[in-house]
């Protein structure tokens, strides 16, 4: 039997599919594969914060992977406690770097923490990333491996000066623990406070590790001042211990005023019951989270596994730095698989000796600046809002502001700061209309009702007298003269002092129309021997330092005091420093007083136009009118009569030509004016006349070198100073007697030639000496050129007497309205009357003496006007004489020269224009009924020229032709014009011979 062959089957197709199968399963193993990177967690891992922080960091990742299971990189977390200690911190965050070598540390909590671990983490290059540690003084490291994944202290200082600004408190004080969590928000607190024109009187630091006593003693310290606004920034445990302490001792009750930073009031969920009620009243300021679904998932998410792992915290509340620890390890996830598979995640070692110690052992990550760079660039949309690194800071936008109500139901909010838009009720508000917000930012009602400390609703005022405080110390310039004002008697042999004075009595009067009990004494400005102390400046300058709590007296109100101290309305008229001068008793200087009202360029320059008009109105009507020809000698004589004439209106001559009429017009209008001047003036004159002082300008006394007099310790010395006076020729006076006695020896007796006085002690010095000297308002000096440049003149202008308190005094206001009341009222004429009497008067002399006559510069538009128009006359007046003449410039025979033809038209000016209307009449009659002009005789030269021409002497030479060829000319243009004119017929003829004689 033959036995069947089967073919073999191949073996290749199934070695093909074996080897893919082992590809495919090596890609998916590949695929499957995840990365590891470690990343260090250093927080206080014993308190509720860090156990609530570590939890929303877990939370995150189990989340964040979850959502991208496809990412090739996961975070391994290793958590380390710092043990609420600074060291803890740094060897949790040492052990980390050296022996993990994490790629990223999230931590620590605190701010006193984060420093060292910072400069570790520049030093191996390690991003340090802080959801909690917000103190402004770590940005000042300016590492840049940095992130803060929250914001920073100092950005909500806008928010709290928005609302000291808002309800108008003018001091307020900052209650801050004392580490640098606290301190260093300090200078960003009382810039912005200072920005709102709100002063720190007093700041109080309270140690971290304070007991109950000693929380105590810097409360009552802080009672017994005057201020009621407080601003607390501090731990929660320390917050707690202070409001607690503070409801005990009577300072949360009505007037004061608590505000707290985020550091308390981001965890009033979490307070015992009875913290909250002894907080009742405070306003709080946090950062705003939108509420949202997610942030609510999440909420609901953590407390179920919180609870699960920590059941013993059952009262444990999701804070903001839960939320910001979520979305920073979100962030920081997002940067590490960014960065994944383009470098080394391994650490670069140095040399490393035998000796070196733990610091120099340390690697530096490979991967670092590329992962710094990576979170810097790394933007999402997380559980608190817009997640970005701005030069490692979160970019802070809005603050929630909270009032607690106390009845254990935490805080309800009454409105939010906005970046921008300042305070605002509801945000939808601040969006829709942001002019609308800016505008009304300022005012309080930007907020919702605020139920205060006490359970009031009335806005606090923020400061109040301690009635168990100190007394108020008010400062008195010590003075031996003009005592009517301030008296101040020392007792010998003691201490004691009595005070009193017009000034005393009417700051005692103020003081009781107060709403309140103020309680103060009165300390004199002297030395140990009871003399002065030093000027009035220097005074303000004390009270600015607060060694015053204000200062009363005669204190003038001026600009430079105004910069150290604020005043109260002035309680007496303001007014300008005046000269105090001798009056002149000269009989002989009376006789000339008719030249004073003008000065002398007045004079020279209304003289001098007198001169002119007189010359152009000559011009004008010489060869028109008969009141102005005949001899030279009567022609200027008439020219200069009719000028001056015009002044008094006398003048009988006609003016018969238009363009004189215009001029003379013209100048009697200028006349009018300056006559009418001149008048008044010297009425002003003559009636003073009797009172002239000897001096009415600065510019004379300073010219002259005189010594001026000034009220010792009176502002009145920086500002003669100031307006050029020598300080050698500055003399001090005490009293209006001392006044008196240097005004009186004069300039070159050991005496004064002024004496500079206020507008409130010159009436002093003026009554009781009214027949010697008299009152110089040297207004002039304020006008003058050379006094616009002086920055401070304005020095001479006081704005009456006032009292001074120091900058931010919150009892200004009040007092101000008090002195309102007092003035308006019959109190004030009691004071007056008690300490001034029925003061004699000095006779009314118009409040003051004229210190300017009338000069140039008041009518020098008046002379240019009549200038303008003389000078126009005499343009128009000479261009029609020489059209009307161009044939004598312009001469048939160019052989004569130029000054001939100036020479002719000279003669033709000269002689009368008979085509003129005002010489139509003007004719005589020869006797046989024919009627002709009256002509001049002919020249000398014509009648040479015609005996020449004729004679027998010859040729004549071409000047005579062309001067007998002018008259010639003239002759029969006179004679055309009759032939036009109305005249007979024989009236021509008669001209025409008697042109033949030509």
């Amino acid at each position: 039997m033959r036995n069947k062959s089967y073919p073999s089957k191949p073996v290749f197709p199934f070695i093909f599919l074996f080897i893919l199968t082992i590809l495919f399963v090596e890609i998916a193993m590949a695929k499957n594969t995840k990365v590891s990177v470690d990343v260090g967690v250093v927080l206080d891992l014993d308190n509720k914060i860090g156990k609530i922080g570590l939890s929303c960091i877990n939370l995150s990742l189990s989340d964040f992977y979850a959502k991208h299971s496809h990412y090739k990189t996961r975070l391994v977390l290793h958590a380390r406690d710092s043990k609420n200690d600074v060291v803890g911190a740094a060897a949790a965050a040492l052990d980390l770097l050296k022996n993990v070598e994490v790629k990223a540390i999230i931590g620590p909590a605190t701010s006193m923490q984060a420093n060292f671990v910072i400069e570790l983490g520049e030093k191996v290059r390690v991003p340090i990333i802080t959801f909690s540690a917000s103190s402004p003084s770590l940005a000042s490291t300016r590492s840049p491996y940095f992130f803060r994944a929250t914001r920073s202290d100092s950005s909500q200082m806008n928010a709290i000066s928005a609302i000291v600004k808002a309800f108008g408190w003018r001091e307020a004080v900052p209650v801050y623990i004392d580490n640098e969590y606290g301190v260093g928000i300090i200078p960003y607190l009382t810039d912005s406070l200072q920005a709102v024109d709100t002063q720190v009187p007093y700041r109080s630091a309270i140690s971290p590790f304070a007991t109950d006593d000693q929380i105590l003693k810097e409360l009552l310290k802080l009672k017994a001042m005057q201020t009621r606004v407080f601003i607390v920034h501090m731990s929660l445990r320390l917050g707690s211990m202070l409001f607690t302490m503070a409801k005990k001792v009577g300072m949360m009750g009505k007037g004061y005023v608590w505000i707290m930073t985020d550091g308390v009031a981001d965890f009033l969920n979490s307070m015992d019951y009875s913290v909250i009620e002894s907080m009742q009243g405070v306003l709080g300021v946090k950062p705003y989270v939108p509420r949202s679904k997610s942030v609510e998932n999440f909420r609901v998410q953590w407390k179920r596994k919180f609870h699960h792992d920590h059941p013993d915290l059952v009262d444990a509340e999701l804070n903001i730095y839960g939320l910001w620890a979520y979305d920073a390890t979100i962030a920081l996830a997002m940067a590490i698989e960014r960065v994944a598979g383009t470098m080394n995640f391994g650490f670069r070692k140095g040399n490393i000796s035998s000796n070196s110690t733990d610091l120099e052992t340390l690697g530096v990550s490979q991967i670092g600046p590329s992962l710094r760079q990576a979170l810097s660039n790394t933007r999402f949309k997380g559980l608190t809002g817009d997640f970005l690194f701005i030069n490692g800071q979160l970019n802070s936008s809005t603050f929630q502001i909270v009032n607690v109500d106390g009845n254990g139901d935490g805080a309800r909010r009454v409105g939010f700061w906005v970046t921008g838009k300042g305070l605002v009720k509801r945000l939808k508000s601040a969006t829709a209309n942001t002019s609308k917000n800016s505008s009304s930012n300022n005012n309080s009602t930007t907020l919702s009702t605020i139920i205060w400390p006490g359970d009031t609703a009335p806005v606090p005022k923020g400061w109040e007298i301690p009635t168990n405080g100190k007394k108020l110390r008010i400062g008195v310039p010590v003075k031996e003269g003009f005592t009517q004002f301030v008296n101040v008697t020392r007792y010998p042999g003691t201490n004691a002092s009595k005070v009193e004075g017009y000034c005393i009595d009417l700051f005692d009067a103020v003081v009781a129309e107060l709403p309140y009990a103020v309680t103060y004494e009165y300390v004199p400005f002297a030395n140990p021997d009871g003399n002065s102390a030093g000027t009035y400046n220097e005074l303000i300058h004390h009270v600015s330092l607060r060694t015053f709590d204000a200062a009363v007296g005669d204190i003038s109100i001026v600009a430079n005091r105004s910069l150290e101290v604020d005043f109260t309305l002035p309680y007496m008229e303001s007014g300008r420093v005046s000269m105090i001068v001798p009056i002149i008793d000269d009989e002989s200087m009376k006789a000339w007083v008719f030249l004073k009202p003008l000065t002398w360029d007045l004079w020279v320059t209304s003289l001098v136009f007198f001169i002119f008009i007189g010359f152009v109105v000559w011009v004008l009507e010489h060869r028109i009118n008969e009141d102005f020809r005949g001899p030279p000698s009567h022609q200027a004589s008439t020219g200069f009569w009719f000028s001056f004439s015009t002044m008094v209106f006398a003048h009988r001559e006609k003016v018969v030509s238009n363009l004189g009429r215009i001029v003379v017009i013209i100048w009697c209008f200028v006349g009018l004016i300056l006559t009418q001047s001149y008048t008044a003036s010297l009425s002003s004159f003559l009636t003073l006349q009797q009172f002239q002082p000897t001096f009415t300008t600065i510019d004379e006394l300073i010219k002259k070198g005189d010594f001026v007099g000034y009220q010792n310790g009176s502002f009145v010395k920086e500002t003669l100073k100031s307006l050029g006076f020598d300080e050698s020729k500055l003399v001090p006076y005490k009293s209006a007697e001392d006044c008196d006695q240097l005004l009186s020896k004069g300039s070159k007796n050991g005496g004064v030639a002024a004496a500079f006085e206020g507008p409130t002690s010159i009436h002093l010095i003026l009554a009781q000496n009214c027949s010697k000297y008299t009152l110089v308002e040297p207004a002039s000096i304020l006008e003058a050129p050379r006094w616009k440049n002086i920055s401070n003149i304005q020095e001479f202008n006081t704005d009456g007497l006032g009292f001074a308190f120091p900058k931010g005094s919150p009892l200004v206001p009040d007092v101000s309205r008090a002195i309102l009341k007092v003035t308006e009222g019959d109190k004030i004429k009691e004071i007056w009357g008690k300490w001034f009497g029925e003061m004699g008067t000095c006779p009314d002399r118009s409040n003051s003496v004229p210190s300017n006559r009338l000069g140039l510069n008041s009518f020098w538009g008046l002379f240019l006007i009549a200038g303008i128009t003389s000078c126009l006359a005499l343009i128009i007046y000479f261009g029609m004489f020489i059209y009307q003449n161009r044939g004598v410039l312009k001469p048939f025979d160019t052989r004569v020269s130029m000054r001939s033809r100036i020479l002719d038209l000279l003669k033709i000016f000269n002689q009368k224009d008979f085509k003129s209307h005002a010489f139509k009449k003007s004719i005589v009659d020869d006797g046989s009924g024919i009627t002709v002009p009256v002509m001049g005789e002919p020249s000398p030269s014509s009648n040479s020229i015609n005996t020449d021409f004729h004679g027998e002497q010859g040729t004549p030479s071409a000047e005579d032709v062309y001067h007998n060829q002018n008259e010639l000319t003239f002759c029969r243009e006179e004679a055309l014009f009759i032939e036009h004119s109305e005249t007979s017929q024989g009236t021509f003829t008669a001209i025409e011979l008697a042109c033949e004689n030509y």
